[in-house]
């Protein structure tokens, strides 16, 4: 945040503001905020955006995250996903068709083990179709998912930006309210 700038300034302009009332500064707010907030204020206003009925399902905006993550960020994501479920819920998701690939592999592993990961390279091969299935089913396993996979997002803030401003507009409106 360039040296000036009040931060309880910029979260001001997002107390109560609902996904209509953005800024067009709203990334770059965003950035700022991000960058010179407590971890757990920026948890919970991504949080925040995940629940609010002003932005698109969690699947659908996992799914977007994950179409603009690289490598790390889209392993870490689907590997978050998977920790909330258990191999059950995998071969569920997997019987709706949503698996294949990196996914059906996964289910032969994840037999008699309380945890599994994809690699890097199983995680490349997923679709953001494949990723959102697996989003929307966690969430139905585990509502809980949504503060995990807030966790992660705080910690790689950037990707919210692939959200766009009324989702972005909620988190600051979230932290503002914290302040």
């Amino acid at each position: 945040m360039p040296f000036g700038i009040d931060i309880g300034r910029v979260l001001g302009q997002y107390m109560g503001a609902n996904a209509g009332q953005q800024s067009p500064r709203v990334e770059q707010d965003f950035d700022d905020v991000a960058s010179n907030s407590p971890h757990e204020h920026l948890r919970e206003g991504v949080s925040e955006a995940f629940r609010s009925d002003q932005t698109p399902p969690f699947g659908n905006m996992v799914a977007q995250m994950f179409s603009q993550g690289d490598t790390g960020q889209r392993t870490g994501m689907v590997n978050h996903l998977l920790s909330a479920l258990g191999p059950g819920a995998i071969a569920s998701v997997l019987g709706s068709g949503a698996g294949g690939g990196p996914l059906s592999g996964l289910l032969n592993r994840a037999r008699g083990q309380q945890q599994v990961q994809l690699t890097p390279e199983e995680a490349q091969q997923l679709s953001p179709d494949e990723v959102q299935a697996l989003a929307s089913h966690a969430e139905k396993e585990n509502p809980g998912i949504i503060d995990h996979m807030s966790n992660f997002y705080a910690h790689n803030p950037t990707l919210m930006k692939a959200l766009g401003g009324a989702a972005l507009a909620i988190a600051l409106g979230k932290m503002a309210q914290r302040k």
